[in-house]
């Protein structure tokens, strides 16, 4: 089996959010870093990074909710990696996964602290909801602001019914597909 390579991947909920404690005293070869939501595997650095691994890497993630929020998605993840010949290791949990030496232990604790992180995704946007629904019975909650114009709105229809494609018009107004098919359906 050749060395591979220390790759380490980091996660955080948001942009405005810091991602320096994660991983920060760990030597590695390659980061990758997202700053998106954890409730799916729709992350564009988490892609690449199980594009990237090959046998023999070590993948080093901070803790289990970093890489998932989802048990589902945290167990695919994890098993897409092992099933490569990579190593997985969990710094805050300890827990380290390879195809060659199944744990019993690890197995358990991973589903375990999945679903703990899945649980507590859970609550959080629970109460999100809770909170959103107070602000909205006090008339403070105004909903998310508009990410385009009234004239932006009118141009991307415009350029759509034209025959543009749809992805470039998005990235054009800096939206993303979704978006773009709310504009279109108003």
């Amino acid at each position: 089996m050749n060395k591979g390579k220390r790759i380490g991947y980091i996660r955080v909920s948001s942009l405005d959010q810091n991602t320096h404690r994660q991983l920060a005293d760990v030597q590695l070869d390659k980061i990758f870093e997202d700053k998106v939501s954890g409730k799916d595997t729709n992350r564009p650095q988490l892609q690449a990074m199980l594009e990237y691994a090959r046998e023999g890497d070590n993948i080093i993630v901070h803790s289990l909710d970093r890489l998932g929020r989802n048990l589902g998605d945290l167990k695919n993840i994890v098993n897409t990696l092992i099933s490569k010949g990579a190593t997985i290791q969990f710094m805050k949990e300890n827990l380290c996964f390879t195809l060659d030496k199944q744990n019993p232990m690890s197995d358990l604790l991973l589903n375990i602290m999945g679903a703990f992180a899945e649980f507590e995704r859970a609550l959080i946007r629970e109460r999100q909801l809770e909170g959103i629904k107070i602000a909205k019975a006090q008339g403070a909650y105004k909903g998310r602001k508009k990410a385009l114009t009234k004239e932006q709105v009118a141009e991307l229809k415009r350029r759509v019914a034209n025959g543009e494609k749809k992805t470039k018009v998005a990235q054009d107004f800096k939206i993303s597909r979704f978006t773009l098919y709310k504009y279109l359906e108003r």
